[in-house]
């Protein structure tokens, strides 16, 4: 006989910071045992202390839950490797870092499982867009396919 079902109540998506998660309001919303969840959080994720950590989590009638830990937003790892606090404000005229085409490649290959990218040429573009609206630019990359022909 299959397993049966546990019913879900509730599934959230939250970003927190790695290693740091602590019980508050954005945890008591989802009905889940804080403290369990934050122990679990924090030590799976204390590898990357203080990394802003998309996490989905899915809560169940009987109070239990599972969690999924996705992978840190661009915009995060494009300011920290450019080393600058915020985009700029009109990225269409202003631009506020630089980075090689090889840190855009480093993010692309890292954020690679989280995108719908089918290869890290795409991944790339997908971060150059980023960069782009950012005021990053990255060094030999466009954030467009080439159009081949005609």
């Amino acid at each position: 006989m299959a397993p049966k079902k546990k019913e879900v109540t509730r599934i959230a998506k939250l970003n927190l910071i790695g290693g740091q998660a602590k019980p508050g309001p954005a945890l008591a919303s989802v009905g889940i045992n804080m403290a369990e969840f934050t122990k679990s959080f924090n030590d799976k994720t204390k590898d990357q202390n203080g990394k802003v950590i998309p996490v989905i989590i899915t809560a169940y009638k009987d109070k239990s839950f599972d969690y999924v830990i996705k992978t840190t937003p661009v915009t995060f790892l494009l300011k920290d490797i450019a080393k600058i606090k915020s985009g700029a404000k009109d990225p269409k005229k202003q631009t506020v870092a630089t980075i090689s085409k090889e840190q855009a490649l480093e993010i692309a290959r890292y954020k690679l499982i989280d995108m719908t990218a089918y290869d890290e040429e795409a991944a790339l573009r997908m971060i150059a867009g980023s960069a782009k609206q950012m005021g990053i630019v990255i060094e030999g990359v466009s954030a467009y396919k080439e159009k081949k022909g005609n």
